[in-house]
């Protein structure tokens, strides 16, 4: 899980990546900065591994690729968290 970020960096892309994926997933109002850094860490290990799947790089270092990666993960995650509760968007 390292990717070339200490634990700091993985909090920073996890808080950032989570916060833009809830508003995407519409779980924003709810979520919190705990919710939001939680889902990005997560979401950057299932970015990279999806992404890892179709041969694409994973979590990179605190750059740009990193973020998207998160940020899609972090969506994955959080629909998939929205089903199995059964909340919805509201």
């Amino acid at each position: 899980m390292d990717g070339g970020l200490g634990i700091i960096g993985w909090i920073v892309l996890g808080g950032l990546a989570g916060w833009v994926a809830s508003m995407f997933a519409g779980t924003n109002a709810r979520q919190g900065l705990l919710g939001n850094i939680i889902a990005g860490i997560i979401g950057g290990v299932v970015g990279g591994w999806v992404f890892g799947l179709f041969g694409g790089a994973g979590v990179t270092g605190f750059n740009f690729w990193s973020f998207f990666v998160a940020v899609v993960g972090a969506v994955i995650v959080l629909f998939i968290w929205k089903a199995i509760s059964g909340r919805s968007a509201k």
